[in-house]
């Protein structure tokens, strides 16, 4: 898993009939003390996430292991919507203070 944040959302009205309906939200991995890696990632979004918001997202095999994305040509998705996060006993995330 790793951590990012929603940047904004990738529309496609042409599509494989089999990604109708997913919702796509393009992602920038960040580091546990929130500072972009670089890496950027478009994601089907499994939980409701939205632009501004922290997740966890899974790539690879993993990313087809959601009830939405089963059997689904996925290599990204969002799986959690992060409320908070600490390391060494230090907060270093909470949701609605550090947005």
């Amino acid at each position: 898993m790793n951590l990012a944040k929603v940047l904004g959302t990738v529309v496609s009205t042409r599509k494989e009939e089999s990604i109708r309906g997913l919702k796509f939200l393009l992602l920038a991995q960040v580091d546990p003390q929130r500072k972009p890696t670089g890496t950027h990632v478009v994601a089907a979004d499994a939980v409701g996430a939205g632009v501004g918001e922290m997740v966890l997202y899974a790539t690879g095999s993993s990313a087809r292991q959601t009830t939405l994305t089963d059997n689904r040509p996925c290599d990204a998705v969002i799986m959690a919507i992060v409320d908070s996060w600490e390391v060494e006993g230090r907060d270093l995330y909470k949701k609605g203070r550090d947005d």
